[in-house]
């Protein structure tokens, strides 16, 4: 079967004609919507079985050579908007109900954890060096460090700014004086920063129990504390932790805390652990006094209440805060999402020269024996930062496992109910058993506008939902 002229179109529709034309078409179209429309999926050759655990007996067999491609094409799952937006949706859905789950309840929490003390917590970096900021006030753009009667910096450039900055001016972020910038100690703060977020935690409770004057033991008795937590890039290139705190009794989020557990005892107890809270690193040149590490003096700390009419943050505003970061990158300051190999490659990225010196001075603190263990070459991409994007506690909420396998058997459920399969007897136990090879990544010649296509209908559908259901809670709320 061949595709039929197409003089006057343009060569990707053209493309897309002549894939469609393929009479592999249909079943490839059926998996790449099963993958939500994903940008880069996975091909995969091999085969599953399904058998009786206790006599072998096959039960099921799949294989991809009976498949008119030949491979089974599976989503990419990273987790960043910039590689894949479609899997980063899924992701962000994913870590929306992660985090409303332990504010409101749900998937497997007791709805009473609403009632919990829980703050909305924001920690920042110091300042390495002035930057270009946009203020507002009463609804007026502010100038930008209209600073006329300050003196030159050190290397005879002004220290003010004076201008108004739009919302999208590629200065906002870049220092006033690039070489007045401590590019060192911007990177080395970047590293350390899952170390002080240790540390804070660490610090928390037993600000708690001198306050208190009880023992630890005693707090881990009566209290414990769960949290859920991202990172966010400023222009700037350094990091934000945005977190959510919530005082639970001993066992978790199925307790109510003690009488004594409020969000006043968990704000002053968070204040004074990142005044507290540092790390001491050697000095680049190793021969000053080490370096001390600290949060920035910016620290934000807000109640969560249900509705946003209270003195606080509304639980639905944090989750959504929250979900928009977790696929974010550091590409939103000016970097690239990808390893930087070689040296050689930094002269020629498409970055900002701010972002460039960063990923410079990573190159350089990496040659340095006091620093190996950062390794700031692998992370230099990401401005020296080398920790997790979204964390949480232990007894926070449902797992991200928990929340992907809930959504694996609903699509098993599905794809059983459409193939007119008989549901899997829960008294017979079963082994699954699989041999997988990776045969290639992203899409083909023509695939590119079909992708689009299903993953346009997939959040069509999804904004659907959405609407439909931000209309039931408005109803029930009348």
């Amino acid at each position: 079967m061949s595709a039929p002229p197409t003089p006057d179109l343009p060569p990707e529709v053209i493309a897309a004609l002549h894939r469609a034309a393929m009479p592999d078409f249909v079943r490839w179209q059926q998996m790449i919507r099963t993958a939500g429309g994903c940008e880069q999926p996975v091909r995969l050759r091999g085969e599953r079985f399904t058998l009786d655990a206790q006599t072998g007996e096959l039960i099921e067999s799949y294989r991809t050579d009976d498949e008119p491609t030949g491979f089974l094409l599976t989503a990419c799952g990273n987790r960043r908007a910039s590689r894949c937006a479609a899997c980063a949706q899924v992701y962000r859905d994913d870590t929306y109900h992660l985090i409303i789950s332990g504010l409101t309840g749900g998937k497997s929490v007791p709805e009473s954890v609403s009632a919990h003390p829980r703050v909305f917590l924001t920690l920042t970096a110091p300042s390495f060096g002035a930057v270009h900021t946009r203020r507002e006030k009463g609804g007026q753009v502010q100038m930008c460090r209209p600073r006329r009667n300050r003196p030159l910096c050190r290397h005879g450039r002004p220290e003010g700014c004076g201008r108004r900055h739009q919302e999208a001016d590629p200065a906002i972020g870049q220092p006033i004086c690039i070489d007045c910038y401590d590019y060192a100690q911007a990177v080395l703060w970047n590293a350390h920063a899952p170390e002080l977020w240790r540390r804070l935690t660490l610090t928390v409770p037993k600000k708690i129990t001198a306050e208190l004057g009880i023992t630890h033991k005693a707090l881990r008795e009566q209290a414990r504390i769960s949290y859920a937590r991202v990172i966010e890039y400023q222009r700037r290139g350094l990091i934000h932790f945005h977190a959510v705190i919530r005082l639970d009794g001993p066992d978790g989020p199925d307790q109510p805390p003690p009488p004594w557990a409020s969000t006043d005892l968990l704000e002053r107890a968070l204040r004074a652990a990142a005044a507290e809270v540092a790390v001491a690193v050697p000095h680049p040149d190793g021969e000053s006094l080490p370096l001390t590490l600290g949060w920035g003096g910016q620290l934000d700390v807000q109640p969560i209440h249900v509705a946003a009419d209270l003195d606080g943050i509304a639980d639905k505003h944090v989750a959504r805060y929250i979900a928009k970061y977790a696929t974010k990158g550091a590409e939103d300051a000016g970097t690239v999402d990808r390893p930087i190999r070689y040296a050689s490659q930094i002269s020629t990225l498409k970055v900002s020269e701010h972002a460039r010196r960063m990923i410079w001075t990573c190159f350089t603190l990496a040659d340095l024996p006091e620093y190996h263990e950062l390794r700031l070459r692998h992370w230099a991409h990401m401005l020296g930062y080398r920790g997790h994007f979204s964390t949480k506690s232990r007894r926070y909420s449902v797992t991200l496992t928990e929340l992907r396998q809930a959504r694996a058997d609903h699509a098993a459920a599905q794809a059983r109910q459409r193939d007119g399969r008989p549901e899997p007897d829960p008294n017979r136990p079963t082994i699954k058993v699989g041999r997988w090879k990776y045969t290639g990544s992203g899409l083909r010649h023509g695939e590119h506008l079909w992708a689009a296509q299903a993953r346009e209908r997939i959040q069509t559908a999804r904004r659907i939902r959405q609407e439909a259901t931000d209309s039931d809670h408005q109803a029930e709320a009348g």
